[in-house]
């Protein structure tokens, strides 16, 4: 068979397109925070991950501009030759300490950093243990490390139990890395961290949290799942990401200085591609700046999602609960859960449609999220169009 049949017959886009219905990769035009320009019109954002706020924040943006002014618009090289630059060396210093960590990496992007980590650390005869709902990057890592003929097994969502019975299985000689979402990207949901370390110690397997929803959201200043539970010591590895509270793009991990360094010398990902750019490092570092000396957007963040929380569940929408800046919206079907989405970018909001096979079956939702920078103006409008969309569709009553 041709390689390219199965792209000629996949149309379930183009059906969905014909429907107008189609709710990705949609331009941005403009963009001023919690309000966007999309197809000439002006749009509430409920969709972002810009959590605090920071993208188009004047100091961000100076840093960036001052960073090309300097470096260029790029390194032309990877870390591990002629792609650093200090910037990226004050970054990681600076953000081991923020953390509470030893040491720092940075990567050119948060799903790289999963890739880099995972398959630089995972080896022939170990095992690397994965929620079934961990984000894309890891699972990706995993089977990467697979490859190289480590061992991958996943337990049950969230579930500790389960997750013993895997590591109950596995050989005591093995080596054995136990990667975790800390904030679940689609529900919100915040990982069972203290059981995780427990477990972890019982058995001898290392654990890495992957914090890119997490960071700037939850814990200590926005220190992550780790600092949420108290648990930055007995927690090995944390990874994250700059395109959400960081306003950036590129990817981290922060563990022990040994790791570090072997990670430095053993990670294809790094040491096969080119450094994050001068403009997202600076604009990454001005960010952390906010956020050390503002730790109040983050309670506003938490405010504004609790908010609207309470606001969906008081007018009868299924709603998953957590503590984060993510809220979603079950509605279950994916066809009434792509026409609600259709509707809400008509009367002015724009929302994220999770469908199969990003969710399980049955669990299809509009998933929201929350900027500091939202004020109340826009979300007493966003759950007003909410309650009007909903009625119409007979979702609600």
């Amino acid at each position: 068979m041709d390689l390219f049949q199965k792209c000629v017959e996949f149309t379930r886009a183009d059906d969905v397109k014909a429907l107008g219905l189609y709710p990705y990769f949609r331009p941005v035009e403009e963009n001023e925070g919690p309000v966007v320009m999309l197809e000439g019109r002006r749009v509430i954002m409920a969709g972002s991950n810009n959590y605090l706020g920071l993208t188009s924040h004047p100091a961000v943006k100076k840093a960036a501009i001052d960073a090309i002014e300097r470096f260029g618009t790029g390194c032309s090289g990877s870390r591990y030759l002629t792609g650093t630059i200090n910037l990226h060396v004050e970054l990681e210093e600076r953000l081991a300490a923020y953390l509470g960590y030893e040491s720092v990496l940075l990567f050119s992007t948060g799903y790289q950093t999963a890739l880099g980590v995972i398959s630089g650390l995972v080896n022939k005869g170990d095992y690397v243990i994965s929620d079934k709902e961990n984000h894309a990057c890891i699972i990706s890592g995993c089977m990467l490390a697979k490859g190289a003929f480590a061992e991958f097994v996943r337990y049950k969502h969230n579930d500790m139990e389960d997750l013993e019975k895997v590591l109950q299985r596995i050989p005591d000689h093995a080596g054995k890395l136990i990667v975790t979402d800390g904030v679940f990207s689609v529900s919100g949901e915040l990982v069972r961290l203290p059981e995780m370390v427990a477990l972890a110690e019982k058995y001898g397997a290392r654990i890495l949290v992957d914090d890119a929803h997490a960071t700037g959201v939850v814990g200590v200043g926005g220190r992550g799942t780790a600092s949420h539970y108290g648990l930055v010591d007995r927690t090995d590895m944390t990874m994250g990401t700059f395109s959400k509270t960081f306003a950036s793009l590129g990817g981290f991990v922060a563990g022990p200085e040994r790791v570090i360094n072997y990670l430095k010398h053993h990670s294809p990902a790094l040491i096969f591609s080119a450094s994050p750019t001068p403009a997202s490092v600076a604009a990454a570092l001005a960010a952390l700046d906010i956020l050390e000396r503002q730790p109040e957007l983050i309670t506003k963040l938490i405010d504004n999602a609790d908010y609207m929380r309470k606001g969906f569940a008081d007018l009868g929408f299924r709603v998953i609960d957590s503590r984060t800046g993510i809220v979603p919206v079950v509605l279950g079907d994916v066809d009434r859960t792509l026409l609600m989405w259709r509707k809400l970018y008509d009367n002015g909001v724009f929302v994220n449609a999770f469908v199969p096979p990003g969710v399980p079956p049955n669990l299809s939702m509009l998933r929201t999220s929350y900027m500091a920078s939202h004020e109340r103006e826009h979300l007493d409008a966003i759950l007003d169009i909410f309650a009007r969309v909903g009625r119409d569709l007979g979702l609600i009553s």
